[in-house]
């Protein structure tokens, strides 16, 4: 049996060009279609995020969180700083003032460890470590934290931790967050570019 194809139309044939590979031009055009379409969608939109973590609350280590929020705030990244145990001194207005530094255990000042034992000895180092910051103009605690919190750094006080030391959140400098979780903390983490415990 015989077929017909008589009436095939012209819109049936096949393209002769069909099997050609494609030229230089449309190449290139398509090459530009697609960094284009990479570009879209790895596109920066701005919002870098770092989340710090600030759980001790000694004079040497308020600063570490404070330099590292407002360096990044400066940077443009979308700072927050989760305080909880002894980190909610830093954020107390009258304790945050009065911060020790402690010489026992501290391998890095100069005092061996049977004198930093001693009674008052804590009292010693934390004057010393006071004149130094003096001595080179360093910024204080407070004007670190109020510096931080004009470029948009928000500094949030662990409830828990306000709950358990009886902390009046009226105490707390203005402008800091109160009344924050450990689940709203760590969303604040998972949805960070960068993650820091201190």
């Amino acid at each position: 049996m015989s077929t017909d194809t008589s009436d095939t139309t012209a819109e049936d044939a096949p393209d002769a060009t069909e099997g050609d590979a494609p030229s230089r031009a449309e190449l290139a055009a398509r090459v530009d279609e697609l960094e284009e379409s990479l570009a879209e969608a790895t596109e920066d939109d701005g919002d870098k995020k770092m989340s710090i973590i600030a759980t001790k609350g000694t004079l040497d280590m308020a600063y570490p969180p404070l330099i590292l929020a407002s360096t990044a705030a400066a940077f443009g990244y979308d700072v927050t700083v989760f305080h909880t145990f002894w980190g909610l001194d830093i954020l107390h207005e009258e304790r945050s003032k009065n911060l020790k530094l402690s010489s026992v255990g501290n391998p890095n000042m100069p005092v061996p460890n049977a004198v930093a034992a001693l009674p008052g000895m804590d009292r010693v180092t934390t004057k010393m470590m006071e004149k130094k910051i003096d001595d080179n103009d360093t910024a204080t605690i407070e004007e670190l934290l109020e510096t931080s919190l004009d470029m948009g750094v928000e500094f949030q006080a662990c409830q828990m931790t306000i709950d358990l030391m009886d902390y009046d959140e009226a105490d707390f400098y203005d402008g800091v967050t109160t009344g924050v979780g450990a689940a709203t903390a760590l969303q604040d983490m998972a949805d960070a570019d960068i993650q820091l415990l201190v």
